[in-house]
């Protein structure tokens, strides 16, 4: 049996606060507060620009921290506000808990035991999303949700759209967020990965309502084509800056850097020979000889009598995040090149990057039943192009800065 006032002196030592955004759940709003009193008063009330009674409701808890502003701007507002107001306050994490009743006060000691064991942590918490009651529109934005969060961050959460969490506002108060709606969530989410804030995934109960009781303010198309713009912004961050800083800091990290500087000065090799190691290790990272690729690298390194580390190196391109890009890439270009060409899906691609990372590469082409020619030679023609860009790309760079900067 949970101890609610061990709870509480558990809240104030980890200087945690809960924050309720609200927008016309005056109905609900009263139980959600009583319940979540039971654990801490720490609370803090965020009205939303809200038309019905909420103000009322809010006049039978005096002691409670309330801001209210007239017109409605966004969940993500609401949340940002509440995240200013805890920091004034002294606190340094903050639980978001709906004011629709679908969330129980009953989970938030999970959360503070979660913060913790995972200090400094983001704590999310994960509905089960097959539960009997939620739709199968929201079942499907979920999914869809996870999906580009993997794509965006490398990391697979069960339920990234979930209204339950605790944020380490401590951590999160010096990034700008551009976000006002709901989609702030996502962004938050994805914007604390980046910076090196683990996502700690908790499951949590949910109550759905029958059909005719429920309130929901998520507007479909203005908000799901938010939610997709934002992804799309994302995705290109993540393409173009996070891939590369954290294959540069993984490569630092693990002191490949210095190997690599060692190799391009150690041997008297011109810039030519250097550049053709570097785009020949590229091409056998993505030629689709899985588990074989470094072996073959390497003596065809030999044999052709090329850097056999700068070789082995380049070739770490097929690593796990950057496969299911590698392939789908692949199946598009081979489909380009074939006569009956096999559709790539989303559901597919779901499955196969389940069976990848379980190292059941074969398999899958198998089960799916797909076009391995197609693949195959798609996965040549891309192996080819990159390998060439990564050569011509290498030889310019060395180009313009020397060899004797390398050296020094």
């Amino acid at each position: 049996m949970i101890s609610i006032n061990n709870v509480s002196e558990r809240f104030r030592k980890t200087q945690t606060c809960v924050i309720i955004p609200t927008y016309n759940n005056a109905k609900t709003l009263a139980g959600v507060i009583d319940d979540v009193l039971r654990y801490t008063d720490q609370v803090i009330v965020v009205n939303d620009g809200s038309t019905d009674e909420t103000l009322t409701v809010m006049e039978n808890y005096p002691n409670l921290q309330l801001l209210s502003y007239e017109n409605n701007v966004g969940k993500g507002w609401a949340l940002r506000e509440g995240f200013r107001r805890a920091l004034k306050l002294g606190c340094q994490n903050a639980i978001t808990i709906d004011s629709d009743g679908q969330h129980y006060a009953d989970d938030l000691p999970l959360f503070i035991e979660a913060c913790e064991k995972n200090p400094g942590d983001l704590i999310l918490g994960s509905r089960n999303i097959r539960a009997e009651g939620m739709s199968g529109k929201s079942t499907f934005a979920n999914k869809f949700s996870n999906f580009w969060f993997w794509v965006e961050t490398g990391l697979w959460l069960p339920d990234t759209q979930s209204g339950f969490r605790l944020y380490p506002i401590g951590r999160l108060q010096n990034i700008t967020f551009f976000t006002q709606k709901y989609e702030f969530e996502i962004e938050v989410m994805v914007r604390a990965e980046w910076n090196g804030i683990g996502i700690i995934p908790i499951p949590i109960r949910v109550y759905y309502p029958p059909k005719s009781e429920r309130v929901s303010h998520f507007r479909p198309m203005p908000d799901f084509t938010r939610i997709s713009l934002l992804n799309t912004v994302l995705v290109l961050i993540t393409v173009t800056l996070v891939w590369p800083y954290k294959l540069l800091r993984y490569l630092a990290n693990n002191k490949i850097s210095a190997i690599v500087k060692e190799q391009l000065s150690k041997h008297n090799e011109s810039n030519l020979k250097v550049s053709i190691a570097l785009g020949f290790g590229v091409f056998m990272g993505i030629i689709p000889i899985w588990g074989f690729q470094m072996l073959v690298a390497a003596f065809l390194a030999h044999l052709l009598r090329l850097n056999k580390i700068l070789v082995l190196t380049a070739s770490n391109i097929s690593i796990p995040p950057l496969i299911p890009f590698i392939v789908y890439l692949s199946f598009e270009l081979g489909k380009l090149l074939v006569n009956k060409p096999v559709v790539f899906t989303t559901e597919m691609m779901y499955y196969l990057k389940d069976q990848v990372m379980k190292g059941h590469f074969y398999s899958t082409l198998n089960e799916f039943g797909y076009s391995i020619f197609q693949y195959v030679l798609g996965s040549v023609v891309l192996a080819i192009g990159m390998g060439l860009l990564v050569m011509l790309v290498s030889l310019a760079i060395f180009s313009v800065f020397k060899r004797s900067k390398i050296e020094a």
